[in-house]
């Protein structure tokens, strides 16, 4: 029976297991090949035994006549018994897999006729009976995965092993993805996180807090304290900016005599707000901060101009180049740290696998934390793909060759039901000869 559908490029993929399936069961292995010998060796027995009493009913039937005895018809009576039960096993056994004789007799052949059913029934039974939230659940109840797991872990080796499978995963994901894909991603989501969500009430925020505690003051410390060494060290550059911006028309050193001035002022101005805590030009700052700080928060105008600013920002290339190479940085020393078994990062996995394991392995509500975890995966995981998974047994069953597989599952089951034509005519004879027996002795 061979099915041909219209397939494009999603339907070769659904039906790759399906088609493997089914050359897999076109091949008859070794095993197989014995299997059917024995088959073969068990039908001789059984047709050889049928052919006995066959022979046996002649004999008796002809010593009955002959005069040989009463003991003649209990022989002959045991004998057609067994032959009428070796016949009717015959033909049940024969039905399953082919017509008997080659006579289209009504409901035999089963196998290769209702092969397509019997893999509905079977994905059906295997739906109700097996993947079934309930019975997924109280299965994995009684396995105890949790304290298991929390013993297996608990050993360092395995704890070892797990680190070292993790690490191997993780560089093997960071290998296959494609830097360029990564970046557009990562920058994508900063850049669209950051235009949908207003910027200057929490920069107001976290400014308000920093000026609060005088964590600016540092800052201000730093840049006093740098802008006087530059001013120590480039004197004449001062000086000689100054006396550029003069007009042309006054003396020289009017010009000079002013820039000293201003240098000195400006010179003694940076001084006094380095070593004066309490500088008036400190306090002004402190001001404008704590103004600017609640204009972010509560000025429209200047939360507009920060979201004017930010977009500007964003839309840099700069920008994006800076989140590429974060990216790159961060993916060249995660694979580092993944390759170095000696690195923090492993290190700090095996001792929390470890922590993790001696802790599941004694505390019942973790134990009970990760059963209940795996039961409700597993569970959704056959309730929401039951169809799928069932239909992959019928899928299967539905492509495989009626003949080839009559033939392959008499190769496994046959011996076996050969022994039934066996048992068939044993067990005739003994109730022909017991029947024959009580007919005989209540006179009929």
């Amino acid at each position: 029976m061979e099915r041909t559908t219209q397939a494009g490029p999603e339907a070769t993929d659904a039906a790759a297991v399906p088609q493997a399936s089914h050359r897999a069961m076109n091949v008859f292995s070794p095993a197989d090949e014995e299997r059917r010998r024995g088959v073969r060796r068990m039908k001789l027995t059984a047709t050889g035994l049928l052919l006995l009493v066959a022979v046996v009913y002649v004999l008796a039937k002809w010593g009955q006549h002959a005069g040989a005895g009463a003991w003649a018809a209990y022989v002959a009576a045991a004998a057609e018994a067994g032959m009428v039960g070796a016949l009717a096993d015959w033909f049940a056994v024969t039905a399953l897999f082919r017509h008997p004789l080659g006579l289209p007799i009504p409901h035999t052949a089963i196998i290769p006729t209702k092969k397509d059913q019997l893999g509905v029934s079977l994905g059906e039974f295997v739906g109700e009976n097996f993947l079934s939230g309930d019975v997924v659940r109280q299965r994995l109840r009684a396995v105890g995965i949790g304290s298991r797991l929390g013993a297996w872990l608990a050993v360092p080796e395995h704890a070892d092993r797990v680190t070292a499978e993790l690490a191997t995963a993780l560089r093997g994901a960071l290998t296959v993805l494609r830097d360029s894909d990564v970046q557009a991603v990562v920058g994508e989501a900063i850049t669209r996180r950051a235009n949908s969500q207003e910027i200057g009430p929490g920069l107001g925020k976290m400014l308000e807090k920093i000026v609060a505690d005088g964590g600016h003051r540092r800052v201000v410390d730093l840049v006093v304290t740098r802008a006087h060494d530059w001013l120590v060290l480039h004197s004449d550059s001062v000086m000689d900016a100054v006396q550029g911006g003069a007009p042309g028309w006054t003396p020289k050193f009017v010009d000079r005599k002013v820039g000293e001035r201003v240098y000195k002022e400006l010179l003694r101005f940076v001084t006094e707000m380095r070593d004066m805590p309490g500088h008036p030009a400190r306090g002004a700052l402190d001001r404008f901060l704590g103004d600017f700080a609640a204009d972010l928060q509560s000025d429209s105008e200047t939360r507009a101009r920060v979201e004017r600013l930010k977009g500007e920002v964003l839309g840099r290339g700069e920008v994006q180049d800076l989140i590429a190479s974060a990216w790159t940085a961060v993916r060249s020393m995660m694979v580092s740290a993944a390759e170095d078994e000696r690195s923090e990062l492993r290190l700090r996995v095996r001792a929390s696998l470890l922590s993790l394991g001696a802790r599941m392995a004694v505390d019942p509500k973790a134990q009970g934390k990760v059963d209940r975890w795996l039961e409700g995966a597993a569970v959704y995981v056959v309730t929401t793909y039951r169809k799928e998974i069932t239909s992959l047994i019928t899928d299967t069953v539905a492509g495989w060759d009626a003949e080839h597989t009559t033939r392959k599952i008499e190769a496994h089951i046959g011996r076996d039901l050969q022994f039934i034509r066996i048992n068939g005519t044993v067990v005739g004879s003994l109730a022909g000869l017991a029947i024959y027996a009580v007919s005989r002795a209540l006179g009929a």
